[in-house]
């Protein structure tokens, strides 16, 4: 089977949500109700998994859904991993962002100074 189209792809009956990673040990879907949630109302783990592409199907989603993505992974900056399941991913295949981003020191991978 070809792995799913990546990014978020709806259907008459929901949408399959995929995302590449290679060295992901486990990938979760955020969704938020709206661009002021600070929570998301809902995880899933996506556990299908075709080569490198984490992907699953959610029903009843409509097109405007916020979401995001939970990597876990290892944390191994040395060798280029930097993981960190805390922090919400953009799907880098969006099409629409929801919101500007807020800046915040979280969202660094260090403690700035």
């Amino acid at each position: 089977m070809p792995s799913p189209l990546l990014g978020a792809t709806l259907d008459p009956t929901g949408a399959t949500f995929a995302l590449y990673s290679a060295h992901a040990l486990a990938v979760e879907l955020c969704l938020f109700d709206g661009p002021d949630s600070l929570e998301p109302r809902e995880v899933l783990r996506l556990d299908e998994r075709t080569g490198d592409v984490w992907h699953g199907h959610v029903p009843k989603v409509k097109a405007g859904q916020l979401y995001g993505y939970r990597v876990h992974g290892p944390w191994d900056p040395a060798n280029g991993y930097r993981f960190n399941s805390a922090k919400v991913l953009i799907d880098p295949y969006a099409r629409a962002v929801g919101r500007p981003p807020l800046w915040h020191p979280s969202l660094l991978a260090y403690v700035e100074g």
